[in-house]
C-alpha cells in the first residue's frame, strides 16, 4: 500500500465491495431479543492495554440502509438491498414495514433484505416500533406519497438533545398536507402531494430525506433549499433515480425533484458506514496500533483522517482500503462538529477518548446537538480531565463545548452507555484504561454496530460480552 497524505474530495474513490448474489433467502428470525436487550443483565468487560493490529471489514451504513428500507414503500415492486448491517435498528425498521403491509425477508448470512409492499395495509404506525429508532420518522414521506395518510407517535432514538420534526411537518404542509399534532401523536393526510418550494431552517438529515422521498411522487416540481448533502443522502437520491425518480442537485444544498406517477423496484448495494470506519480508525490510534479498514469510501472519511493526521497518526489510502497507524506522539487538536463535509457530530464522542491521551489542551465544540456532551460524566469516572462548558438550570444542563486536558491516565470503572455513539466512546476509553472497565446498557451498541465486540476481539482487544444477542 503506497504511503500518501490524506487526499481531498476531488479524488474519485467510490468503489464498493459487491457481494455475489445468491438465491438463498431466509425469513427474518424473531427480533424481540435484540430489540429488548436487558441492560441490567448484560455487561461488556474490557481489560485495557492491548495494542490493536489487523484488518476490519466495514459494514453497510446504518443511516443509508434505514432510509432505503423506508423508500421501499414508494413502490409495489420488489426492492433488494445488499450489504445491509444486521443491527437492531434495521430489524426494528423491518418490523415496522411489515406492520404497514410489506413482505420483508432478511438474509442475515448474506446481509441482504428483500422488501415488497404490494398494498399498504394500515397507515397508523405502532408506537412501540415507531419510537424504537429516530430514523422511523422518514417513513412519513413515502407513506404520504403512497397512501396519502399516516398517524405516528413522536419518534424515539438517542437522547442527545432536541431533534424536532417541525421541518418535516412544515415541508409536508407546503406540499398540501393537512397536519394535526397532538401532545405525542401526529396525524397527516393529503389527497395528493403537490410540488413546492421548501426552505429548511437547518440542513436536517432526516428532514431532507423524508421530503425528498415524498416529492418523488408528488404532482409537479419540488425544490428543497438548504438541504443536507451527507453522503447517505446522495446515495439515497441516486437509488431513487434508479427507481425512476427525477432528482437533480444531489450533493448540493439545492435539490430539485420532478414528481412521477410511479416508481419501480431496484437492487442496490448499501454504501460503507463512515461512522463505523471512524470508530475503528480511532481504536487503532488510541491503542498505539494499526488497523486496515476494508470496504470504505475514503473521500467520506476526510474530516476524520485529517484530524487523526493532525493529532500525529499516519494515514494511507488505496482503492477501498485505508491503513490507520498510530504515530510516535499524540497531539491535542480542536474539533468543531458541523453538517457534512464538516466533522461529523456522530464521531465527536468517538474522538473524545483519544483526546484524553493527547498532549496539550484540546477543545471540542458541538454545533449540531446541544446536549451531546452529557456522556463525558462517564469518562470523568475513569479519570479523564474534561472541563465542560454548559448552560441551563439545576442538573438539566445543555453542554456545547469542552476542554480536554491530556494526556491523562485512565482507570477501569463501571460506566454506562447513554446512546449509540457514546457507547462506543466508553469502549474506546476502556481499551486504554488500566484494569477492567465494565460497561452497562450495551443494547445501544446493537442499534448501530454489527458484531462490534467480535470485530474488536479479532484485532486484539480483550473484550467480552456477557450476554451477546443471538
Amino acid at each position: 500500500m503506497a504511503a500518501a497524505s490524506v487526499q481531498g474530495p476531488s479524488e474519485s474513490n467510490d468503489r464498493i465491495l459487491r457481494s455475489e448474489p445468491t438465491e438463498r433467502i431466509l425469513r427474518s428470525e424473531p427480533t424481540e431479543r435484540i430489540l429488548r436487550s436487558e441492560p441490567t443483565e448484560r455487561i461488556l468487560r474490557i481489560q485495557g492495554g492491548q495494542r490493536l493490529d489487523g484488518r476490519v471489514r466495514i459494514s453497510g451504513a446504518k443511516n443509508a440502509a434505514l432510509k432505503a428500507l423506508a423508500a421501499s414503500l414508494l413502490t409495489d415492486e420488489e426492492v433488494v438491498l445488499n450489504n445491509v448491517p444486521m443491527i437492531a435498528d434495521v430489524l426494528s425498521m423491518a418490523e415496522l414495514l411489515r406492520e404497514f403491509g410489506a413482505e420483508v425477508e432478511v438474509d442475515r448470512a448474506n446481509e441482504r433484505v428483500r422488501v415488497q409492499t404490494r398494498q399498504v395495509a394500515r397507515t397508523d404506525a405502532p408506537p412501540s416500533l415507531f419510537k424504537a429508532t429516530r430514523a422511523s420518522v422518514v417513513v412519513t414521506g413515502p407513506m404520504l406519497a403512497r397512501a396519502g395518510e399516516i398517524s405516528f407517535a413522536l419518534p424515539g432514538g438517542d437522547q442527545i438533545g432536541k431533534r424536532p420534526i417541525d421541518m418535516h411537518l412544515k415541508g409536508f404542509a407546503r406540499m398540501g398536507t393537512e397536519v394535526e399534532r397532538g401532545e405525542d401523536v401526529v396525524h397527516a393526510r393529503v389527497k395528493r402531494l403537490h410540488g413546492a418550494r421548501i426552505y429548511m431552517d437547518y440542513p436536517s438529515h432526516t428532514g431532507t430525506e423524508a421530503l425528498m422521498m415524498a416529492a418523488t411522487r408528488a404532482a409537479g416540481t419540488t425544490t428543497i433549499m438548504n438541504a443536507s448533502y451527507e453522503p447517505e443522502i446522495v446515495w439515497l437520491g441516486n437509488m431513487l433515480n434508479r427507481m425512476g425518480a427525477r432528482i437533480s442537485g444531489l450533493g448540493t444544498p439545492f435539490i430539485t425533484i420532478e414528481g412521477v406517477e410511479r416508481l419501480r423496484g431496484v437492487s442496490e448495494i448499501v454504501l460503507p458506514d463512515r461512522l463505523e470506519a471512524a470508530t475503528f480508525a480511532v481504536a487503532a490510534v488510541i491503542t498505539g496500533g494499526q488497523i486496515t479498514l476494508e470496504d470504505v469510501t475514503g473521500v467520506h472519511l476526510v474530516p476524520i483522517a485529517e484530524k487523526l493526521a493532525e493529532a500525529g497518526a499516519e494515514v494511507w489510502r488505496q482503492d477501498n482500503r485505508m491503513l490507520i497507524k498510530a504515530g510516535s506522539e499524540l497531539r491535542a487538536v480542536d474539533i468543531q462538529t458541523l453538517p457534512y463535509p464538516g466533522f461529523p457530530t456522530d464521531s465527536q464522542s468517538t474522538f473524545m477518548p483519544l483526546l484524553t491521551q493527547a498532549t496539550g489542551v484540546s477543545r471540542v465544540h458541538e454545533r449540531v446537538y446541544e446536549d451531546r456532551l452529557r456522556y463525558t460524566d462517564e469518562l470523568l469516572k475513569m479519570g479523564a480531565d474534561i472541563r465542560v462548558q454548559a448552560f441551563g438550570e439545576n442538573r438539566e444542563v445543555l453542554a456545547t463545548s469542552a476542554e480536554v486536558h491530556g494526556p491523562t491516565p485512565l482507570t477501569g470503572a463501571r460506566v454506562r452507555s447513554l446512546d449509540i455513539r457514546s457507547a462506543v466512546g466508553v469502549v474506546l476509553a476502556g481499551l486504554v484504561a488500566e484494569g477492567e472497565t465494565q460497561i452497562t446498557d450495551v443494547h445501544h451498541i446493537d442499534r448501530g454496530y454489527q458484531d462490534f465486540v467480535g470485530k474488536l476481539a479479532a484485532v486484539g482487544a480483550d473484550i467480552v460480552d456477557t450476554d451477546p444477542p443471538a
